[in-house]
């Protein structure tokens, strides 16, 4: 009892001291609750989201009359399993909506809507008879009747077709979601170190009384489990209340960006109030707390000691070396993150030393050229924070860096994305070719068509190929392999101002004579190379054609090769088939009546390619704002975090500088030195923090990617974001400049010794 006592007292005489590394794991439990929160929603929305575009299989009729009830009910009756979709497409701000029924869909266990048959889902999903009395209100409506699978067995006159409201983006939500758990552990790593520095800084403020335990005859093992009894009873009491405030912090942020998001299905990008707290992440805070702050029970003391001298630093720089050369040679992607791991470590350890050494050649050098004795104090006071301020500096430096990855990572996906789908969206409608219809009897009545804008025909379905000229590579198979196969006739404007990864002079027309266009998937996973050829099985027949162009293709893992629609031979069978137009003078009404006419059925689906456009970026833009929301909040709590770490360890240097007013200083310049310390060392931090930053995003973008899905993003950096940063920077360096200046004002201490 008496122990506990005298562990209180230290407490009792320091109440900032507590508050600080109560405040510490309140904000670290807040950041890794709401950081835990708003991933798994992004998670959510984006997998919810992906549903909504999702290829499937509808029922059709082999007459080509529309599917209706009647036809919904003898399906049910014969046994198949099928549920209706009704799309009613209702004009901004409302958007389409989809009616369901969730009863009708019990049968398809998890194959739809994520397996959650029981309830509805939110918007857009609605109940089919809801969306069944806005169609009748006059809105555009199309009723499909969906079926589990593609291998569903149908009663005769019916068939199975696939259907989907977008392009493919799963690859694209698997890697930003892969991004999101980078991010998560970044900010794991820098809730650890904050964490660990204030605790850190309590320990050195009472070495002495516990030396004077030691002195007693308490055992050290006795000390270090107190120590340990105490960090876990702390960590116990404030983790609850950082847990809550995370949830409520991820609410905010989760429900101010969804109320602005407006989007075309107004899916709402968090659940509220109504979300449980987090206890996972509890467990895993305290498990952190107490890892973080103990560790040095496992590292000997020799190797602590080791760490700040000329051999510790040797060791951090081949750390350091061995990380980017890891990263750079890694074969698979969890290389890259053990490599990029030790980056990090090597990084930590070297950049509060470096800091601290430029600022000694600082000093030295405004010794030599006869600057003032304040300026060689500043400098070497700057020296002697970077030193004892290593964890906090090493965290913030993390988060900048995070931050600013996080920054040019979500502006590059949101531009590479626009721009893939205005490439592969550019016409204004598409039109699908109903099944057994005659495509090329349609394209001959498009092209008599007066009026009518730029057009092509897409046609889909499966090649074999074989890389004649790479066939020698190491690694390479020599067998026939199997890719999608994309054919275009003609060759419109329509594509002609795609943005290639690589390309021929005039690739375009080369295409239409003897040349192929490969995705980025098949080059990399076969090497391929402009002018390499490519034997090309089609139906029956074979044909050498040269890489002409390699194209970016995002949202899926399969190779896929673009040739001319002219180099098809006759019996080749098109697996899927549409036309791209742009109606010109004509109305798309006048299309679709020629069209149908042509195919002598009575219903055709035509979509507004404006329309998936919209929804298909909806399916990104909440992710983006919610990876925005977690890095804006990584910052943010880390800023704070330097904020107390800052006045904790100024208010023990507050006797030195104290000094600098006995010695004839007045008050007012005093606070400047102050000043212009604390602004030095933010804005020097950040200023570290960059080369790190532009580090990460490449690796996330040309590495990661690359070995996870085998494409990869541009390289792209915003100088102006950086401004931003520094910006913030100053201000919290200002900040604590202003708290430190009502320290001054308080009567002198005796000397604190926090080292």
């Amino acid at each position: 009892m008496m122990l506990v006592r005298a562990f209180v007292s230290h407490y009792r005489r320091h109440p900032f001291q507590l508050a600080a590394l109560a405040l510490m794991i309140v904000l670290a439990t807040m950041l890794w609750a709401g950081v835990s929160v708003l991933t798994d929603q992004a998670r959510n929305s984006l997998f919810q989201s992906e549903e909504a575009v999702a290829t499937r299989h509808q029922v059709v009729r082999t007459d080509g009359q529309p599917t209706g009830v009647d036809d919904f009910a003898r399906l049910r009756k014969a046994g198949a399993c099928v549920a209706p979709w009704l799309e009613v497409q209702r004009p901004p701000p409302e958007g389409r909506v989809i009616g369901i029924d969730p009863l009708a869909m019990g049968c398809f266990g998890d194959s739809v809507l994520g397996g959650n048959t029981g309830t509805l889902d939110g918007a857009p999903f609605l109940d089919v008879s809801e969306a069944a009395r806005l169609s009748r209100e006059g809105y555009e409506s199309r009723l499909y009747l969906l079926a589990a699978n593609e291998s569903a067995e149908l009663p005769p006159g019916y068939t199975l077709r696939e259907f989907s409201l977008g392009p493919p983006t799963g690859e694209l939500a698997d890697s930003f979601l892969l991004n999101l758990d980078a991010l998560s552990l970044l900010v794991l790593l820098i809730t650890g170190l904050l964490v660990r520095s204030v605790h850190r800084l309590g320990v050195a403020q009472r070495r002495d009384s516990l030396a004077l335990l030691y002195r007693y005859g308490v055992p050290h093992r006795r000390v270090m489990q107190l120590l340990a009894l105490e960090l876990f009873a702390l960590s116990g009491v404030c983790v609850l209340p950082g847990l809550w405030l995370g949830v409520r912090l991820a609410d905010v942020l989760g429900n101010g960006f969804g109320q602005a998001l407006g989007s075309l299905f107004d899916v709402a990008l968090y659940a509220g109030s109504g979300t449980a707290l987090p206890w996972r992440a509890g467990g895993v805070m305290i498990a952190l707390v107490l890892a973080a702050c103990l560790v040095d029970w496992v590292v000997p003391r020799r190797w602590r000691a080791e760490a700040t001298t000329a051999r510790g630093r040797f060791i951090a720089t081949s750390v350091l070396l061995a990380g980017l050369a890891g990263v750079l040679l890694a074969p698979s992607l969890a290389w890259v993150f053990a490599a990029t791991a030790l980056v990090f470590v090597g990084v930590g350890w070297l950049t509060p030393a470096l800091l601290a050494l430029c600022a000694q050649r600082l000093s030295d050098r405004a010794g030599l050229q006869g600057d003032s004795a304040l300026d060689r104090w500043r400098h070497r006071e700057l020296a002697v924070m970077f030193r004892h301020l290593a964890l906090p500096v090493v965290a913030l430096q993390f988060a900048m860096a995070t931050v600013l990855a996080v920054q040019a990572l979500v502006t590059t996906f949101e531009g590479t994305f626009d721009e893939w789908l205005a490439q592969r969206l550019e016409a204004e409608f598409y039109v699908e070719v109903p099944h057994g219809a005659d495509a090329t009897l349609a394209a001959e009545q498009l092209r008599i068509l007066d009026g009518i804008g730029a057009w092509h025909r897409v046609i889909r379905g499966e090649a074999r190929i074989h890389p004649a000229t790479t066939a020698g590579r190491e690694g390479m198979d020599n067998a026939r392999v199997p890719v999608d196969l994309f054919a275009l006739a003609p060759i419109s404007d329509l594509v002609t101002g795609w943005t290639l990864l690589a390309s021929v002079k005039d690739p375009w027309q080369r295409l239409e004579s003897d040349g192929v266009m490969v995705n980025e998937q098949l080059a990399r996973r076969h090497q391929l190379q402009l002018g390499d050829t490519l034997d090309i099985a089609l139906a029956e027949t074979t044909t050498k054609r040269n890489v002409v162009a390699i194209y970016a293709d995002y949202g899926r893992p399969a190779g896929e090769i673009l040739i001319s629609g002219a180099a098809l031979p006759e019996a080749f069978h098109a697996r899927f088939e549409s036309f791209s137009v742009n109606p010109g003078n004509l109305a798309i009404t006048d299309i679709r009546n020629r069209l149908a006419d042509t195919w002598d059925t009575p219903e055709l689906t035509v979509r507004d390619n404006d329309s998936i456009r919209s929804l298909a970026s909806d399916v990104f833009g909440q992710t983006f704002l919610l990876t925005r929301a977690i890095s804006l909040l990584t910052l943010v709590l880390a800023a704070i975090a330097l904020l107390i770490m800052g006045w904790v360890f100024f208010t023990t240097r507050v006797w030195f500088f104290r000094l600098l007013g006995i010695w004839g200083l007045p008050v007012s310049e005093v606070a400047r030195q102050i000043r212009r310390l604390s602004v030095a060392l933010t804005v020097a931090v950040t200023i570290a923090a960059m080369p790190l930053g532009i580090w990460l995003t490449w690796v996330l973008v040309s590495r990661i990617n690359p070995l996870a899905f085998g494409w990869s993003l541009p390289m792209a950096i915003y100088p102006w974001f950086w401004v931003e940063l520094v910006v913030v920077a100053l201000a919290m360096g200002l900040i604590v400049a202003r708290l430190m200046r009502r320290q001054l004002v308080h009567p002198a201490n005796a000397r604190e010794v926090a080292s």
